[in-house]
């Protein structure tokens, strides 16, 4: 039985405050210069929390993603609330601890000491079987225990410390308590040669980012002059970021909206001490445009070297699709981690990582391209993504954002279609179809649950006459029966990993996900069935539909230094703002079309008429009208037609 594992205690959070002074408007080709700074240099040296020190520094290995069912956050959150209790009253949970080791600064917290045992202890909540785990799981365990070992030694200035690996399997509750006594100076040998490790990258880090700064700081705009309209939102957007605002940009097509955006992003970046730009778009366009962008600005100023890394989805990064993610089936999972090092240095020397150029760099090192872009998100300076990459609620750039404290700026591209996107995030839905293909396949010990599943379902739509209707509330037994289908399918997976594949694991997985939205479902949310005859049976599809997604996107705007929502269209300005959650002090531009009254020309035919019943007769009389106008002014034209035919 294969085990998964989760960790918590490990976050540190440090506030500060730092006031900002906004400077003046940027006028063509000289934005305000700042004086060169470091971002975050408000910390001395550099800053990393244990856990990210332990895995830059000791994991090896394959990358592994075989399925395993795993603990939720809340259950990770209960047993070590759980382990903590168990103790005695001289148990001191959650420990914070720091040290400073050259220009390096460690920073987490432990997940208890027991000071009558001198014994710190790293907790970790598990299912299945813990023989099962692999050992570059264990290794990785262990360097964090010892990590935390010596910041209590030192702390606490003992001469020695029995450091322990406490498993939790939150099932049956049971602890496995693995133990070693450690001297103070066996500790601090391990934990200097993490950070001697680790220090040469952070120096080379901080040097990346002066420079970086530096060339921001001297950077022009890369053409003679703005564009009619640009010069306003470029304005816009860098005294959004020097206040720490949000910003909504209505702008024409036309005017160069992504330039005009990312250039006072990055201008505005050494002043407001940015760690890092994040470019989100809702389509594949989109990203080209902001890589055609960031490439104009490099061209113009040869000094900058700006990491600018592309985001693609799995699917589309995949090199082996077919193959399952773990050492014994893909080539770039086998050994990744010990590969990983060669081909993130190679990656940051080259730092123009679109999907292309991330492709060449892992292939040459043999690595997975998606999980060597998503470890280089860390470390560039601009991420362009899909909006679910800061959005969604597991997204990545935001859980990095908040476990790394990073200060960063938002431009969100097209941003009229972040309502319906977002909807889409936080909504699930479930479809009686799937599920009975499922109970034909499901293994015995399943069938039980999922006809109980299947009663309660039934029972939902039964007395539903319209084909479609909402419901003001969750249906409460059909989510219990559900939960406890899910417990059974958790079960039997670990018994059986080998049948964690096909439909019944992607009937599990969204029953999970409508198991969490149904948590999350408030007075923004509703409930609706939609029914279908098959048959002679009646069939449904149920959807826990997100209406305003407000609620979830507000932190995510509000997180950021600053968030720039532009497109074309935001009108009505409060349908999007209401929606959206921006903040009561979002600032608001709406710049005016670069095209002039004259360039316009409007001609009224009224002799041509194109009702259905004179279309076949229209058609030639329009073709000369089409034909007569290209005669007067020759070149492009769009035509548009009151029907496809």
């Amino acid at each position: 039985m294969p085990v998964q594992y989760s960790t918590f205690g490990q976050l540190y959070f440090v506030t500060s405050i730092l006031l900002i002074d906004p400077g003046t408007a940027p006028v063509a080709g000289e934005l305000p210069a700042a004086a060169p700074s470091l971002a975050g240099e408000s910390r001395p040296g550099y800053t990393v929390a244990v856990r990210a020190l332990c895995e830059f520094t000791a994991k090896a290995g394959d990358l592994d993603l075989r399925f395993t069912p795993s603990p939720t956050a809340l259950e990770g959150i209960t047993g070590h609330r759980t382990v903590a209790a168990r103790r005695g009253p001289q148990y001191q949970p959650e420990v914070s601890l720091s040290s400073v080791y050259h220009d390096l600064t460690v920073r987490g917290r432990a997940d208890g000491y027991d000071a009558v045992l001198n014994q710190l202890e790293e907790i970790k909540t598990y299912r299945g079987d813990l023989e099962a785990m692999p050992d570059n799981h264990r290794q990785l365990h262990w360097a964090q225990a010892k990590v935390y070992g010596w910041l209590i030694c030192e702390h606490l200035q003992l001469p020695e410390v029995n450091v322990a690996l406490v498993y939790f399997n939150i099932v049956s509750e049971q602890e496995t308590v693995i133990r070693e006594r450690y001297s103070a100076a066996q500790l601090r040998a391990f934990y200097e040669a993490q950070c001697e490790i680790f220090l040469q990258w952070a120096r080379q880090e901080m040097d990346h980012v002066q420079k970086r700064n530096q060339a921001l700081t001297a950077l022009s705009f890369p053409h003679p002059e703005f564009r009619s309209g640009q010069r306003v939102l470029a304005e816009s957007v860098y005294k959004a970021v020097s206040t720490g605002r949000c910003l909504m940009a209505q702008a024409p097509t036309g005017i160069g909206k992504t330039i005009g955006t990312v250039f006072p992003m990055l201008k505005a970046a050494p002043c407001q001490k940015l760690d890092k730009v994040f470019f989100l778009t809702a389509k594949t366009p989109g990203r080209k445009l902001a890589l055609d962008a960031l490439s104009v600005i490099g061209r113009s100023a040869p000094q900058l070297t700006l990491r600018v890394l592309e985001l693609v989805a799995r699917d589309k990064a995949c090199e082996y699709p077919t193959n399952a993610c773990n050492g014994d089936a893909c080539p770039l999972a086998k050994g990744f981690y010990d590969r990983l090092p060669a081909a993130r240095s190679e990656a940051l020397i080259s730092p123009w990582l679109d999907q292309s150029g991330l492709r060449d760099v892992a292939l040459r090192h043999q690595v997975c391209p998606y999980y060597l872009s998503q470890e280089l998100a860390r470390w560039a300076d601009v991420v362009i993504a899909d909006y679910n990459y800061y959005f969604d609620l597991s997204a990545l750039l935001f859980g990095l954002c908040q476990f790394n404290q990073w200060r960063v700026a938002v431009l969100v591209d097209e941003a009229h279609n972040m309502i319906e996107r977002t909807r889409q995030m936080y909504s699930a839905s479930l479809d009686q179809h799937a599920m009975n293909l499922v109970r034909q396949v499901a293994p015995e010990p399943l069938k039980k649950s999922l006809q109980r599943v299947n009663r309660e379902w039934n029972t939902l739509h039964k007395d539903q006459v319209a084909p479609y209707q909402a419901y003001s509330g969750v249906p409460e037994k059909f989510l219990a029966s559900l939960g406890l289908c899910v417990a059974a399918f958790g079960d039997y997976f670990n018994d059986h990993p080998q049948a964690a594949n096909g439909e019944l694991q992607r009937f599990y997985f969204d029953a999970i996900q409508f198991g969490r939205i149904a948590e999350l479902f408030d007075a923004h949310y509703l409930f609706d069935i939609s029914k279908r005859e098959s048959g002679k049976k009646a069939l449904s599809r149920l959807t826990l539909r997100n209406v305003v997604p407000a609620g979830f996107v507000r932190p995510r705007l509000t997180a950021a230094r600053s968030t720039v929502l532009f497109s074309a269209t935001l009108n009505p300005r409060h349908y999007y703002r209401d929606l959206l959650g921006v903040p009561d002090n979002t600032a608001w531009v709406d710049v005016e079309s670069p095209f002039q009254r004259s360039q316009l020309d409007v001609h009224i035919v009224s002799r041509i008429s194109t009702r259905y019943a004179h279309r076949q007769a229209s058609l030639g009389p329009i073709v000369a009208l089409m034909a007569d106008q290209f005669q007067v002014r020759p070149g492009n034209y769009l035509a548009f037609f009151s029907s496809f035919d």
